[in-house]
This record gives C-alpha cells, structure tokens and sequence, in this order.
C-alpha cells in the first residue's frame, strides 16, 4: 500500500509578512449563500450545548448567524427562531398586541414573557389601534383584574398617539420620536391597523452593531436545524412559519436519499428561507445536493 504524506491544522503554520493593508480596509463578509450575505464568515454549531437564542442573537449581531439546534420540540425551537427576529430590527412587524377588554394580569405576563414595555393596544377582530399600554401606564396600578382600557393611553380622535404609516424612513422616525419626546412609534395601515413598532432601544441596537446580519425588514436573520422523514418536514414548516431565514439539513452522512427528498420537499414549501444540507466529504455529494435544491452545501 502506497501512503502518502499528509498534514493536518497543527502541522501548518502561516508566516508573516509585510502588508500595507490596515485592519479598516478589510473586509470579511461573504456569501453564505445567493441571497444571504454575512459580516463576517462564521456560523455557531447546532448543538444543544451551543446554540439558543441567546448565542444565535449574539452571532446576528457580530455579523454571522447561529444554528439553533433541534433538541427542542418543533413549538420550542420555532419560539427560539421568534425570540431572535423580535429581538431587534429597524422595525417590529406584527408586534404582539393585546385587546382593550383584556386584564392587567394579563399584560403583566406578556411584557414579562416577551420582556417588552409597551403594548399596542387593538380592538379584537379588526385589528384596528385604540391606545398603548406602557410601564408608564401601570407602574402603580394594583388590580390585576382592571381592563386595559381603563389604564392604557388612549387613540382617539381628539387627542391621537403619535403613529406613521408602513414603509417611514427611519431617519424620519427617529426625528418624530425625539420631537415628541417618546421611546416608541406605532406603525400603522391606511385602516388603522397596527403592523409595526419602532422603539428607541432598537434603534440604539442597531448603532451598536452596525455590521449585524439583518434581513430585509432590518431583523437579525437565524438558522436553524430539522432533520430527515416526515418528522424533519413537521419541524421545517413549524420554523418557516416562525421566519427562519436558514433551514439546516443536518445529518452525519448529508449523501443520502433521505437528506435529498428533504431538501427538495422544504424547497417546494417555500422559496425564502434558504436550505442548508449535510455533513458531506466528496465532490459528487456536493453535486447531489445542490441538483436537490439546497442552496449551500455543509462539508465535514
């Protein structure tokens, strides 16, 4: 048998050399995949030990994107991905709101749940916004059993919140929450609906790491890992109706009809989220992949 040398990572070294190349003149972003680009070329491992939310927001914001992993129900992992596209963005879409009829019980454990300080307040049905219930609101508040009604600050007629349509530059938000001297702006449609929130504790984030990995409503983007089988399909459709933005195939042998129906079957149900698949190690794999559909390939 003919062995041939070969090297590994610790058997390598890279010497340095001269460079008139400064730090602020690199770049280390790249193609993650046709659609998705990272500030820099990292992803955290989907493992239960590694990446939740917390990491996976973190990640997000260094400019890479964390794999939540699938050692949670398909509920519990789909919770994950929402906690990381609510986390921060230019705008909240869909913010959670609560109806006028509602207890102060009840808001208490949505702002302790979601770890939020205001609430939109919608009538129920039509969606259409009546007021806002802050910290402000209910700082002194005692009766767990008192309507939201009765504590929240109202949108009426005659004296309406401070509110802008869909699509506001937020430069222009910025300057409508300074002038009035107020931490959020609720969006709203032609109908009066509430379809959005924009908070200055947001707007700080996004100045704190302007190099973020965001989709295109300003959201940090998050993967996440589903597995083969009509199980692994239960699990996919569960995080694209959370938003995923990058559905994981993850397996230890990626080369296999399992892994390729899998691909093909989540590529069918939507053509957003971009699909990751492996482990593979040949050239042929990688080929078998992408002919299914997967939009990047996971070697190892």
């Amino acid at each position: 048998m003919n062995i041939t040398e070969a090297l590994t990572f610790d058997d390598v070294l890279l010497v340095p050399a001269e460079s008139s190349v400064l730090p602020a003149q690199t770049s280390t972003s790249t193609r993650l995949t046709r659609t998705i680009t990272l500030g820099i070329p990292l992803l955290s491992a989907a493992m239960d030990t590694v990446t939740e939310n917390r990491l996976a927001i973190a990640m997000a914001q260094a400019g890479g994107i964390g794999v939540i992993h699938k050692n949670f129900t398909p509920a519990e992992q789909a919770d994950e991905v929402r906690k990381v596209k609510r986390f921060e963005s230019g705008m909240v879409v869909d913010p959670i709101t609560i109806h006028p009829e509602a207890k102060l019980a009840d808001a208490l454990q949505i702002k302790k749940t979601h770890n939020i300080s205001g609430i939109p307040v919608v009538e129920n049905g039509s969606g259409k916004l009546v007021g806002i219930l802050t910290n402000r609101d209910v700082r002194f508040a005692e009766n767990p059993g008192q309507p939201v009604s009765e504590l929240m600050t109202p949108h009426t007629a005659d004296k309406p919140l401070v509110t802008v349509r869909e699509g506001v530059d937020l430069d222009e938000a910025k300057h409508l929450l300074h002038q009035h001297r107020i931490e959020k702006l609720i969006v709203v449609d032609d109908d009066e609906r509430c379809t959005g929130l924009i908070t200055v504790k947001d707007m700080e984030k996004a100045e704190d790491f302007p190099d973020a990995c965001k989709d295109e409503q300003g959201r940090l983007r998050v993967a996440a890992a589903t597995g083969v089988g009509d199980a692994g399909l239960e699990r996919s459709q569960a995080l694209l109706d959370a938003e995923v933005d990058v559905i994981v195939v993850d397996t230890a042998h990626g080369h296999s009809a399992g892994v390729m129906k899998a691909v093909d079957a989540i590529k069918k149900i939507s053509n957003h989220a971009q699909v990751i698949a492996g482990n593979i190690a040949t050239p042929d794999a990688a080929k078998a992949l992408i002919d299914a559909g997967a939009d990047c390939v996971k070697v190892g």
